[in-house]
This record gives structure tokens, sequence and C-alpha cells, in this order.
């Protein structure tokens, strides 16, 4: 049952608690970007890009600076393709 805790995080080269964070902190960005459509959409003029900028960044943090190893992998890892 551990496993399942463990092996996702191993598969980016975190552990249970620094992927708990890193996904609580995407997590936190995307609910503020979400807020900031939502008020885009009632008000057009605000928020012009929040949520544009909001994904760009949480794209750029995930796919270009995180090593990803297949899990159960004993091979060294190997950097994330981005588009």
């Amino acid at each position: 049952m551990l496993k399942r805790f463990t092996d996702h995080p191993a598969s980016v080269n975190e552990t249970y608690l620094q992927h708990m964070g890193m996904a609580f902190g995407f997590g936190g960005r995307m609910l503020i970007g979400s807020l900031a459509c939502f008020v885009h959409g009632l008000f057009p003029w605000l928020c012009l890009t929040r949520g544009s900028d909001t994904i760009r960044t949480l794209h750029h943090r995930m796919v270009s600076h995180r090593t990803v190893r297949p899990a159960g992998s004993d091979r060294a890892p190997a950097v994330a393709a981005g588009d």
C-alpha cells in the first residue's frame, strides 16, 4: 500500500512530501488563475492575461524543469521533452 504513495513521486524524482508541496502549489496557482478567468468573464476589461499567464507559467515549470523516470526504472532519469 505504501508503494502507491511513493511510485509516482519517485517517477518525477520527488519524495512524497515534495510532490505534495508541488501539487498544492500548482493547485493554488490554478485556483487563482481560475478565479481570474471568472472575473474576466464578468468584467472583460479585468484580468486580461492572468489565466493564460498562469497556464503558461505552470506548463513551463512542470515540463521544462522536471526530470521524468518511468516507475520502477533503475536507469538514470530522462529529461521530459517539451512540445
